[in-house]
C-alpha cells in the first residue's frame, strides 16, 4: 500500500494526487458554510453600527461570488503543488499548455475577485441609501448611484489590467503611458463630452436642482426626471421627454419653480381713454375686492400703472401657494378673469382697441 501510494504517475505521486483531489473536494463541500460565515459575521458587524438591513438580500448579494472566489482560489493553490507533466506540454501557437493553463487560472481568480468587489461596492450603496431615504433630499440618492456607477466602472478598468498583466504578461506601465496619450487625444476630440461630465459634478455637488424638481430653462418648462454623466432629462409640460446636455444647464439660467414660496399669477389690460377717473378708481376698487374674496391667494395687489396716447393701462398680480397643482391655479385664474369681465360689463367700461382683452399670465 505504501509502495503504491508513492507511485509517480506524470511526475507526481498517487498521494499528490489524492491530496489535490482531497482538497479540491473539500473546497466543494465546504465553500457554502464558509461563504456563509464570512457573510454572517460582515452583517452583525455592519449591523452593530445601527443600520437595520434585509440580512436574506444582503447574503445574496455577496454570497454566490465568494462562494466562486474561495473554490477557485483552493483549488488554484492545491493545484499549484502538482509538478506540470512535460508530456503534456505542448505548444499552442507559440504558447505551451502550461502557459495557457496559468493564464486561464489567473484570468479566472481576478474576474471572481473583482465581480465580489464589484457586489461589495453594491452593498455600501445599499447601505447608504437607505440612510439617504431617511432625508427628503433625493439629490443624495442621486449621488451615490452616481458614484457607485462610477467607481464600478474604474473597478472594471482596474481588473481587466491585471488580466492583461498577470493573465497575458503585458507590461501595462507601457500600456498606461500609451491609454494616456491616447486619452489626451480623445479628451481633445471630445471637450464637450468632458465639459458636460465636470458640470455633471458641479450640479450633484451645487445641487442647484434635484431630481423630481420643476425647472424652467431656455424657455421649456418641464420636471427633472434624471441627472446623468452627460445630459439631464427633462419631462416637459407637452409630456415630451428631452436631454439637455449638463453644460448647459449649468451655464443657462435654470428656474428651479420647485423652491419658489409662491405661484404668481399677472393681471394686465388696457382700457380706453375715454373712461373717467371715477370709473377708474371703481374699476380697481372692484377688482381689488374680486381679489380678496379669493381665499387661495396669500397676497394680491392692483393699480393704475400709467396712462398715455392709447389707453389706461392697469396692472397687478397676485400669489398663491406652491402646493396647489398646476390645474387648481388655472382655476383660480379663469374665476378671477371671469369676475373682472363681468365687472367691466356692468360697469359699462370699453377696452382701449378690439384687439385688446383682459387676461391673466402666470410668470
Amino acid at each position: 500500500m505504501y509502495n503504491f501510494l508513492h507511485t509517480e504517475f506524470y511526475h507526481n505521486t498517487i498521494i499528490c494526487y489524492l491530496s489535490v483531489l482531497f482538497f479540491i473536494f473539500l473546497a466543494l463541500l465546504l465553500k457554502r458554510f464558509i461563504s456563509k460565515y464570512f457573510v454572517t459575521l460582515l452583517f452583525k458587524i455592519v449591523s452593530r453600527t445601527g443600520r437595520k438591513l434585509n440580512r436574506i438580500a444582503f447574503v445574496d448579494l455577496l454570497l454566490q461570488p465568494l462562494e466562486n472566489f474561495l473554490l477557485l482560489f483552493i483549488s488554484f493553490v492545491a493545484l499549484d503543488k502538482l509538478t506540470f507533466p512535460k508530456e503534456l506540454d505542448v505548444l499552442i501557437y507559440r504558447v505551451t499548455l502550461f502557459q495557457v493553463i496559468d493564464s486561464a487560472s489567473s484570468c479566472a481568480l481576478i474576474i471572481t475577485f473583482t465581480w465580489l468587489c464589484l457586489r461589495a461596492i453594491d452593498f455600501v450603496a445599499t447601505i447608504l441609501e437607505q440612510d439617504a431615504e431617511k432625508t427628503k433630499d433625493q439629490s443624495e440618492s442621486q449621488l451615490i448611484i452616481f458614484f457607485k456607477d462610477f467607481f464600478k466602472m474604474i473597478l472594471v478598468i482596474i481588473g481587466f489590467l491585471l488580466v492583461l498583466r498577470f493573465g497575458f504578461n503585458k507590461d501595462i506601465g507601457n500600456l498606461i503611458t500609451g491609454l494616456s496619450i491616447v486619452g489626451a487625444a480623445i479628451a481633445l476630440a471630445t471637450k464637450e463630452s468632458l465639459e458636460n461630465l465636470i458640470a455633471s459634478f458641479i450640479i450633484f455637488f451645487d445641487k442647484p436642482f434635484m431630481v423630481g424638481d420643476t425647472v424652467k430653462v431656455n424657455n421649456m418648462t418641464g420636471m427633472i426626471e434624471k441627472i446623468g454623466l452627460r445630459s439631464t432629462r427633462i419631462r416637459t409640460e407637452e409630456k415630451t421627454y428631452i436631454s439637455v446636455p449638463n453644460k448647459q444647464m449649468v451655464d443657462s439660467i435654470v428656474d428651479n419653480l420647485s423652491l419658489r414660496t409662491f405661484r404668481k399669477g399677472a393681471l394686465h389690460f388696457e382700457i380706453s381713454l375715454s373712461t373717467k377717473a371715477s370709473q377708474l378708481q371703481a374699476l380697481i376698487n372692484g377688482i381689488k375686492n374680486i381679489l380678496e374674496k379669493e381665499e387661495a391667494l396669500k397676497n394680491s395687489s392692483i393699480f393704475l400703472k400709467e396712462t398715455g396716447k392709447n389707453a389706461h393701462i392697469i396692472e397687478g398680480e397676485f400669489y398663491t401657494e406652491m402646493i396647489q397643482t398646476l390645474t387648481e391655479f388655472n382655476t383660480i385664474r379663469e374665476s378671477i378673469n371671469l369676475s373682472i369681465i363681468s365687472l367691466l360689463e356692468k360697469s359699462n367700461i370699453m377696452l382701449a382697441s378690439a384687439s385688446s382683452d383682459v387676461y391673466v399670465i402666470n410668470k
